[in-house]
């Protein structure tokens, strides 16, 4: 199915807070753009949504991503007291294998930037040192069918199109599973860990077809090093080589997206 098929050209009005809201056509009637100037602004835009789920039902089940994207959304949802108290989070993906006491370990990451401050019901995570992965995919998968599925997933979106750990050419019906990262995506993670030799090669993820399960998603994408894979949501095919434009194929999701991730989209 190619992009000039299904999008009108995109209409951009400035709202009070100055972004701006891209109208996309009936044809796409479930993905809405909003391109806001700054990082900063963004992570508010998207703090304002996951506050506006709590609102709507506190005992939400959200599913939460890792990495350098969300960390403004999490600070804000820090100052502004969100209220997890009954809400069940899941997290995207984890490293394999490596012990969740490691610094680099996203569980590490969601302890410090979400389960420690926000106290959030409850919270689940792929165990990265599961001695049987494949048993431990399927309990994940089952433990979001149990919570009920996921109401919004918050999702970031790598500089070659993945999302959670899904690299191009991962089928749109993928679920729960082990995989080999691409070098581009270990590259991008290197400086975390401080030298490329340093980061797993393998990572468990929510496949493909769980994330389309979930109810809503809001995906953000901040930075120059985005500009083509959110070109290629919006405007490409859509083909498991971009894992991303999986989302063309969702009936609710908002992207918010800065002005350098959104440049070349004028």
């Amino acid at each position: 199915m190619h992009a000039k098929n299904r999008w009108s050209m995109m209409e951009a009005a400035m709202e009070t807070d100055g972004s701006k809201d891209a109208g996309l056509g009936s044809s796409v009637q479930g993905l809405h753009l909003t391109v806001v100037k700054h990082n900063e602004d963004m992570s508010q835009a998207a703090a304002e949504r996951v506050l506006a789920q709590l609102a709507q039902r506190p005992d939400s089940v959200l599913g939460l991503a890792t990495g350098g994207t969300p960390v403004g959304l999490y600070r804000q949802l820090q100052e502004r007291k969100a209220d997890l108290s009954k809400a069940a989070l899941f997290n995207l993906d984890e490293y394999y294998p490596l012990p969740r006491r490691h610094p680099q370990s996203f569980f590490q990451f969601m302890k410090g930037h979400v389960y420690d401050p926000l106290m959030p019901l409850s919270y689940d995570i792929p165990n990265g040192e599961a001695e049987d992965v494949e048993r431990e995919c399927t309990r994940y998968e089952t433990a979001i069918r149990s919570a009920g599925g996921i109401d919004l997933q918050v999702l970031g979106v790598g500089r070659n199109g993945h999302i959670g750990f899904n690299e191009p050419g991962t089928p749109f019906t993928s679920r729960t599973r082990i995989v080999a990262l691409k070098r581009e995506t270990m590259e991008d993670n290197a400086r975390f860990f401080g030298d490329i030799g340093l980061v797993p090669k393998r990572a468990i993820t929510m496949g493909i077809g769980t994330i389309l399960e979930a109810r809503s998603i809001l995906l953000l994408a901040s930075g120059a090093a985005k500009a083509e894979a959110l070109y290629q949501l919006l405007k490409g095919d859509v083909s498991p080589d971009v894992p991303v434009t999986a989302l063309r194929l969702h009936p609710s999701v908002h992207v918010i997206a800065d002005e350098q991730a959104a440049s070349l989209l004028e």
